[in-house]
């Protein structure tokens, strides 16, 4: 019986609205808080209370029962856990990361992860932090989403379609009834080549700049401070990333020659992979053993044989020998991504009890095959005439790109006898540091040429093919680290006459550059460039008359160092008391 009025149809949707509102209020929340939520899974995983009241009959399709427990559960579900072995920065849902590591986050990047939002009630598990406890715990919750919408899933009457099926594997019982089932072995019209041919296709599989650099086992350990300054080995090495650390590790010396870490075995055992999943491995070969006593003194070995950590008793000390405190790799690459060859050097040495805990350097950086390595304008402050280093940046975020030839990074125009522009196309010359240039040519203009046109080919000829925009502070400064180099700034000038024409007629360059550390040994740093195009007024030249112009580039180099002032380390102060009697008797 329905009231008065109302079509069906708004029935249904209010009985079902109700139904909807009931189960809201009747599904309770199950939180736990802390790092365990087997309690939280179990609570929550039974049959909700049921809100029909006694009697009335059940839903169509209901005689299925209530939707079955999912395959995949929320709780262990982490879509920031992207590094293995390792715990990723604010991701609270990550199981790598310890109290150690919720000290330092910031906040949850994923505070909510669910299932399927089609279903009427699903597990939601909600990540947040507590920075009031100490250490720093994460709080997890497991509760039970209503979805508010009324057109939703609330049972399931087709259970195998919530998983894969496993198909069934041939063996010599079932393969003759696998055979008349299936249609046969056919070729299907897409592919025109045989099983055995794709077998012999080469894998496309490359490293990228950042991957992860795979070895027969797992990927290859580049050991690394993480929160602090301890060691942690589960860091992967990446592709084309150099790096250089130090960090300290905690050993007892009693027990070193059972820490795998100590040893050169541990560095040069693995077998880094030619690309990505392939099946060919490229050795780590050991290519020099410095051995470094107690005293500092250096000694290389002649032989490069795997030698491991040996406790020694020396009186009332012990002593731990050939322990590694460097490790340094050096790989090769192609320009498809491969890895072709990897090096590794060590310097060993002896600990005693004195220099526990110990400090270990690791470098690792990348060669690329059939290449020679850049040479440097200084180290780190530039030397008066090698060229400047310079580069631009193709997009926001990127490294600077630059030249492998040096000489071709920051040029100028260049000089002849003849002075003659169109001859000069192309010719530069390099920028040396501290080296003040000027040079120039002529161009012979004539009525018939459009003055957009020159003016084009003027700028060409002063600013070059490629002119930078990024110039290195230091001779030796690294391509990666944006931040530190100096942008060039560009200026134009121009002087507006009516009824003529503005052509560029000089490039002006002014590096300023300073003396950077100890007085008594002082580096070359560069701080500002800039560069000023010059334009000037030409009187539009009639047809057939010709006009000569002059185009000049000039380089000045100002030193802007202050004045420098000797230090002087301020005078101790004397806190000198005297006796209260001191004066006695007089006072």
């Amino acid at each position: 019986m329905r009231p008065r009025g109302l079509p069906p149809l708004l029935v249904v949707l209010l009985s079902c609205w109700a139904s909807v509102s009931a189960q809201t209020e009747a599904t309770p929340a199950v939180t736990t808080e802390g790092l365990n939520s087997t309690e939280a899974a179990l609570a929550t995983f039974g049959p909700s209370p049921s809100t029909r009241p006694p009697g009335t009959p059940r839903a169509p399709g209901s005689s299925s029962g209530p939707r079955p427990t999912p395959v995949t559960d929320v709780a262990a579900l982490c879509v920031c856990d992207l590094s293995p072995a390792q715990c990723d920065v604010n991701c609270c849902c990550d199981p790598d990361c310890s109290s150690v590591d919720f000290s330092v986050f910031s906040a949850c990047s994923v505070p909510v992860v669910t299932g399927d939002s089609q279903f009427c009630s699903q597990k939601a598990v909600i990540y947040s932090l507590n920075f009031t406890a100490n250490p720093p715990q994460r709080v997890f919750k497991l509760v039970d989403q209503i979805n508010p919408s009324i057109f939703c899933i609330h049972i399931t009457n087709y259970k195998p379609a919530l998983s894969f099926i496993n198909p069934e594997v041939p063996d010599e019982n079932n393969f003759d009834t696998l055979m008349k089932t299936s249609d046969g072995f056919t070729l299907n019209a897409e592919s025109d080549i045989s099983f055995t041919t794709k077998l012999d296709i080469p894998t496309t599989a490359k490293y990228k700049y950042g991957v992860p650099l795979q070895t027969s086992d797992s990927f290859l350990r580049f050991p690394s401070s993480l929160t602090s300054s301890l060691c942690t080995d589960n860091n992967p090495a990446a592709f084309l990333v150099n790096q250089a650390v130090r960090c300290t590790r905690k050993i007892n010396l009693e027990q070193c020659e059972e820490i795998e870490a100590l040893s050169m075995a541990f560095y040069s055992s693995p077998e880094i992979l030619r690309a990505p999943d392939s099946r060919t491995k490229v050795p780590i070969t050991v290519q020099s053993v410095i051995i470094q006593s107690l005293n500092k003194t250096l000694t290389r070995r002649e032989d490069t044989d795997v030698l491991q950590p040996a406790l020694v008793n020396a009186g009332h000390f012990h002593l731990c020998m050939n322990v590694v405190l460097e490790v340094k790799y050096s790989l090769t690459y192609t320009d498809r991504g491969e890895v072709t060859k990897a090096d590794l050097s060590f310097l060993l040495g002896t600990v005693s009890s004195v220099v526990v805990p110990l400090q270990q350097k690791f470098e690792i950086y990348f060669l690329q095959e059939n290449t020679k390595p850049v040479p440097l304008s200084g180290n780190p402050g530039y030397v008066v005439g090698l060229p400047l280093a310079a580069g631009f940046q193709p997009h926001k975020g990127s490294g600077i790109i630059q030249t492998t030839n040096r000489y071709r990074q920051f040029t100028i125009l260049h000089s002849t006898a003849e002075q003659d522009c169109l001859a000069l196309e192309g010719v530069r010359t390099p920028v040396l540091f501290g080296y003040t240039m000027q040079s120039g040519c002529k161009l012979r203009l004539t009525g018939a040429l459009p003055c957009r046109l020159v003016a084009q080919k003027v700028k060409n000829l002063l600013w070059g093919q490629g002119f930078p925009d990024y110039v290195a502070p230091f001779g030796n400064s690294q391509a990666q680290d944006v931040l530190d180099w100096v942008p060039i700034h560009f200026i134009t000038q121009s002087f507006n006459r009516k009824d003529s024409c503005q052509l560029p007629g000089a490039l002006v360059i002014e590096v300023k550059w300073t003396k950077y550390g100890s007085l008594l040994n002082p580096q070359a740093k560069i701080v500002n460039v800039t560069a000023n195009l010059i334009s000037s007024s030409f009187p539009e030249a009639n047809s057939g008359n010709e006009r000569t112009i002059l185009i000049s580039t000039a380089v000045t180099f100002v030193d802007v160092s202050a004045p420098a002032e000797a230090g002087f380390r301020a005078p101790p102060a004397i806190n000198a008391r005297l006796p209260f009697n001191f004066f006695f008797p007089f006072v």
